[in-house]
């Protein structure tokens, strides 16, 4: 008899997910996972929070972790302006927070579905960090989650994410494609945040009287509305009732509401003059 050994080969692997927050054009989410094994290996790689590094220093970095695909892996999620602003104007709104929890747990969600054997998974905070950790630990009972403020300067993977989702948002703003027709207009709109002047004299300099900004530029950001708020042309709803020049006008509600009627109103002629009168309601 010839006994049949088959290896079983489990691979462990940890998940470490990166929040961009972004203020003008996409926002973009990082995941970024190895072996338990390979992290000192990926240490050595010399990866550190992206905001500490230049742009090209992190494309150097970027470009060694896509080498180095045999023990690690990444993947991104990108939501475009448009997609934020109508998430945030909308009626019932959804807020950043919502927002970047959602498309964490996606893209925990995602590396499952693909195949990645989780085991840990550390995320870089968006709002208090116990409430987020245990949000998450609800849904995924069976992995270690470790949510952490400043996440990308204390696990190196972690910062890793950071350099994908940042590279991937910084190649994303310089090739942006605008689907509006705007002819000669200046593409020179710096990073994107709100502490750049660059991009604040962009703001400025193409907001347009009546539609505003293109779809690169988010809404619902606050330095995008005061200035709309100072240049552009005011619009005023009408059946807002914040108007004061409507404040008899009828509220279009009130027309679907259940009428009584007045006994004390005045009859028909015909009735008055013949001095019949109402004896019963019918």
């Amino acid at each position: 008899t010839t006994t049949i050994i088959v290896p079983v080969i489990l691979r462990l692997l940890c998940l470490y997910i990166y929040l961009f927050p972004v203020f003008s054009g996409p926002m973009v989410y990082g995941i970024c996972f190895c072996p338990i094994s390979k992290r000192e290996q990926l240490a050595q790689l010399k990866v550190a929070d992206s905001k500490t590094l230049t742009e090209d220093e992190r494309e150097k970095l970027f470009t060694k972790l896509n080498d180095a695909n045999d023990f690690v892996g990444w993947a991104l999620r990108i939501l475009s302006p448009n997609e934020i602003s109508t998430g945030m104007q909308q009626r019932s709104k959804y807020n950043l927070n919502t927002m970047s929890h959602d498309t964490a747990i996606g893209l925990i969600q995602y590396a499952l579905d693909s195949g990645v054997q989780l085991k840990e998974v550390y995320v870089d905070t968006v709002g208090p960090a116990e409430k987020y950790q245990a949000k998450l630990k609800e849904l995924f009972p069976e992995l270690e989650i470790t949510v952490k403020a400043k996440a990308d300067s204390l696990f190196p993977i972690v910062s890793a994410a950071s350099i994908c989702a940042k590279v991937a948002r910084d190649r994303s703003v310089k090739s942006w494609t605008f689907i509006e027709n705007l002819g000669d207009v200046n593409v020179d709109y710096g990073s994107g945040y709100p502490n750049d002047p660059k991009t604040k004299e962009w703001l400025s300099s193409n907001v347009d009287p009546v539609f505003g900004y293109p779809q690169f530029v988010r809404f619902s950001w606050s330095t995008a509305q005061v200035i709309l708020d100072s240049k552009a042309v005011p619009v005023h709803w009408e059946d807002d009732g914040k108007d004061g020049d409507k404040k008899d006008t009828p509220s279009v509600l009130s027309f679907f509401e259940k009428k009584t009627v007045d006994p004390k109103l005045q009859s028909h002629r015909y009735f008055t003059e013949r001095k019949l009168v109402s004896i019963a309601n019918l």
